[in-house]
């Protein structure tokens, strides 16, 4: 098959053809455009970088992960946007992917951070460094964590992006039922007794291939792909957070939504939310972009958390729109 007719028109792989296309065409053509960096983030914690010229460029857009993801996860956006015409910047949270980790944790899996200011001022030297030299308007597009990352970034700096698409973000967590009071105060007691970077005994490292069915994507021929690769790849198995994790992820939403807060972003914001998200909550979202002055929210019908790997004909619409508000 001719590697043209494996992209949909914005250059998002074809489900049919979906793990020979992101090996053999979508990975080596990445690996011959990106540039890697080590950025030394707050703190001076090393954090890994790559960044992605366009031919003509008509913008740049710093990818942003979530929670237990990392910048490779989102190859496939990554190569729409190059032929769409914008430049690539992401990188791996702090906790997260090839970026620093925290000393002493059991294993590759848990993923923790002491404060979560810590995730925003990585972004703000980020953006200082490497973001602020490469080609304008600048755009973010951040998902779940890096939603609320990002969110909290724009709601401080008014002048570095002329537009944001927020994916799934987590004004705030799923507490699965239990209030999230009940959840702080026992993430709190956790970390007062000294067990704030271990995981709760409810969670498990993690053990291999993961199922479909309770995943958070829709598409799975994109789960299949990335399953395998996290299951190669430890450096990618961030797999569920840790008592301090938790306890900062309940914490951002009152910060999200400070008062004046949300009204101080000036940049248009388009908020995706899943049609069926057990992760992150509506309601905060709705009630966060309803302050913003230029923003919107939109449910993705058929879609769960991972919008981004949704299927085909969940996920090509999408895009589209994301692509137009970005000005493709």
């Amino acid at each position: 098959m001719n590697a043209d007719n494996r992209f949909n028109p914005d250059g998002l792989v074809l489900s049919a053809s979906y793990a020979d296309t992101m090996n053999g065409v979508v990975l080596p053509e990445l690996a011959r455009r990106c540039v890697g960096t080590t950025v030394s983030g707050f703190g001076g914690r090393p954090l890994a970088c790559v960044q992605y010229a366009a031919e003509n460029p008509r913008g740049t857009v710093l990818v942003l992960h979530g929670f237990t993801e990392n910048a490779f996860k989102f190859s496939e956006i990554i190569h729409s946007l190059l032929r769409n015409g914008f430049s690539v910047l992401a990188y791996d949270q702090r906790g997260h992917g090839r970026s620093w980790r925290r000393e002493g944790l059991p294993d590759m899996s848990l993923t923790h951070v002491d404060d979560f200011e810590e995730y925003v001022k990585d972004l703000e030297i980020v953006c200082g460094r490497l973001l602020a030299g490469m080609p304008g308007p600048h755009f973010v597009f951040a998902h779940s964590m890096g939603g609320a990352v990002a969110s909290l970034f724009l709601e401080r700096h008014a002048d570095v992006f002329a537009g944001a698409v927020l994916c799934a973000p987590m004004i705030a967590p799923n507490t699965y039922g239990i209030s999230a009071a009940l959840v702080g105060l026992v993430c709190r007691g956790a970390k007062l007794l000294g067990q704030g970077a271990r995981r709760p005994s409810v969670s498990r490292p993690y053990s291999g291939p993961e199922d479909f069915e309770t995943s958070c994507a829709t598409g799975r021929e994109r789960f299949d792909w990335y399953d395998r690769v996290k299951f190669e790849r430890p450096e990618y198995q961030n797999s569920n957070p840790s008592y301090g994790w938790t306890l900062e992820a309940i914490g951002v939403t009152k910060k999200l939504l400070a008062p004046g807060a949300p009204e101080r972003i000036a940049c248009p914001v388009r908020l995706y939310g899943a049609d069926n998200d057990g992760s992150v909550l509506a309601g905060p979202q709705e009630a966060f972009i309803g302050r913003v002055r230029n923003g919107t929210r939109t449910v993705v019908k058929g879609s769960k958390h991972e919008i981004y790997r949704s299927a085909d004909e969940v996920l090509f619409p999408w895009w589209r729109e994301v692509l137009a508000f970005l000005g493709a």
